[in-house]
């Protein structure tokens, strides 16, 4: 039986029009690149999530979660088992003296987060509020900007694992490190955040997102599609800085290239594939390790076959 018959044949608990077959990755990556997956499933709620794992479970059909799509690069080869995209939502707020506890769905963008944060006159955030993807994907590798983390406004993090059992992390059990927490050690989904942050002066808070915003635009190449930064930031170096010292600025393979606005970008110019991407990866990796002897890593995560 294919997949697509396994599925209708269980009849799961889902809206139609949320499940999909062989369905491009390239409309649910910021990349704007990818592959078919072979069935993609929206999911709205914690029980959609636990329902989908236990029937993968069963039928031992593989799975991949994904949130906004903005730090990943999918394989043209596409996606086997079923990809969940987590849509998880939902904003609760209680005020504790001058701090206010955030309850926020994995499935929530950042940038709409940002906005009611604002109206609420909600300090703490606005670095973060420029991070293209979801707030369950900034959690999961620890996303930060301007000198600001998840970690640092984070109380707890919910939880399921693949076999449907939640559990509830504190900040010190998510062992939170550059680009990197205990989700990517151990098989475990987002679905919900609780987030710690400070009544501010709303003009303030306006004034600070604004300036991020438009240092975004300057130093970012966000008129082409990309998966933001591609390169991990060294313990000892910037690794944005050696690839332009390495004169990689402009450096193409195929539809990628590396961006002339930044170098630690790599944009889909003119209709690249995960191949071009990866081969320009490559490129500058050897470059940079022969120009400088040091080793760089990717910070963008690879999906596929």
């Amino acid at each position: 039986m294919s997949i697509k018959e396994i599925i209708e044949k269980a009849n799961l608990d889902i809206s139609k029009d949320r499940i999909f077959y062989e369905e491009p990755m390239s409309k649910y990556t910021s990349f704007k690149i990818g592959g078919p997956a072979e069935c993609l499933i929206k999911i709205k709620t914690k029980e959609e999530l636990k329902e989908v794992l236990l029937f993968a479970n069963k039928e031992n059909i593989p799975i991949t979660v994904i949130g906004n799509g903005s730090n990943i690069l999918v394989l043209d080869e596409g996606i086997k088992g079923i990809t969940l995209i987590i849509k998880i939502e939902g904003i609760e707020y209680n005020e504790e003296g001058k701090k206010v506890i955030i309850n926020v769905g994995a499935g929530e963008k950042i940038a709409k987060v940002g906005r009611m944060f604002l109206n609420k006159e909600l300090t703490g955030f606005e670095e973060i509020s420029g991070i293209p993807g979801s707030i369950g994907g900034a959690v999961r590798m620890n996303a930060g900007a301007h000198g600001k983390e998840m970690k640092d406004i984070i109380k707890t993090v919910t939880c399921m694992d693949y076999s449907g059992n939640e559990k509830k992390f504190s900040n010190q059990e998510m062992n939170f490190k550059y680009r990197k927490t205990i989700l990517n050690e151990e098989k475990y989904i987002v679905t919900e955040v609780e987030l710690e942050l400070e009544k501010g002066n709303k003009q303030e808070i306006k004034e600070k997102m604004d300036e991020y915003a438009k240092f975004r635009k300057e130093k970012q190449p966000l008129e082409y599609p990309s998966a933001g930064s591609v390169f991990k930031r060294g313990e000892d170096f910037i690794t944005s800085k050696l690839i332009d010292e390495a004169g990689l600025k402009g450096l193409s393979v195929g539809g990628a290239e590396v961006s002339t606005k930044h170098a630690g970008f790599i944009i889909n110019k003119k209709n690249a594939t995960a191949k071009d991407v990866l081969e320009l990866v490559n490129k500058v990796k050897e470059e940079v390790y022969k120009k400088f002897n040091k080793k760089i890593e990717l910070e963008i995560e690879v999906i596929g076959k």
